[in-house]
């Protein structure tokens, strides 16, 4: 079992980003589970969504704690929450940022630091970037595949909105596949 936790602030769009991805690696033939991570809070505040991948029947209900991989949707977390916490050997982090720093990462985890931002305004026009980093995951872990991604997008937001964001992670997929972060 591989397991996703992303990181992000309300109303980011960090359960719909688990949901998508979750509903991409499903429809591609892969077990496959999705689920926040959060209470009372307001618009944002932190909040965890999870995504978990199997080639078999997934019974685990807990939080997901020795991530594969991290998505962090919003930089300023880092300094708040230890997204790192628990991270896997041969992990991959994927960081929204505009700068490139210094990240204190377990010993053995690949960190991808690009602005997703910039992307989502230009391809979404609104700094939303979840289906942008789903682009970058899918191009960074092989857990879905492209053509899966757009799928969830289409089958989730009417036809003008499913084109942009899948713009979007199109643009990111490629990006990372280029190694051009």
């Amino acid at each position: 079992m591989r397991e996703l936790r992303i990181h992000g602030r309300g109303g980011q769009g960090s359960v719909t980003a688990a949901e998508l991805i979750a509903t991409a690696a499903f429809t591609a033939g892969v077990f496959s589970q999705a689920f926040p991570a959060f209470g009372v809070e307001r618009r944002g505040a932190p909040v965890q969504a999870f995504v978990r991948f199997s080639d078999e029947k997934i019974r685990l209900r807990s939080q997901v704690y020795e991530p594969d991989y991290v998505i962090v949707q919003d930089s300023t977390l880092i300094r708040d929450v230890n997204v790192f916490s628990g991270m896997k050997d041969g992990g991959i982090v994927l960081i929204n940022t505009e700068k490139n720093g210094e990240y204190n990462v377990p010993a053995g985890v690949k960190v991808i630091a690009f602005d997703a931002t910039k992307i989502a305004i230009e391809e979404i026009g609104l700094p939303i970037t979840n289906t942008t980093l789903m682009g970058a995951f899918a191009a960074a872990s092989g857990e879905i595949t492209l053509e899966a991604l757009k799928g969830a997008i289409e089958e989730r937001f009417p036809a003008k909105l499913a084109a942009s964001n899948f713009n979007a992670a199109k643009r990111a997929y490629e990006m990372i596949k280029e190694g051009a972060f």
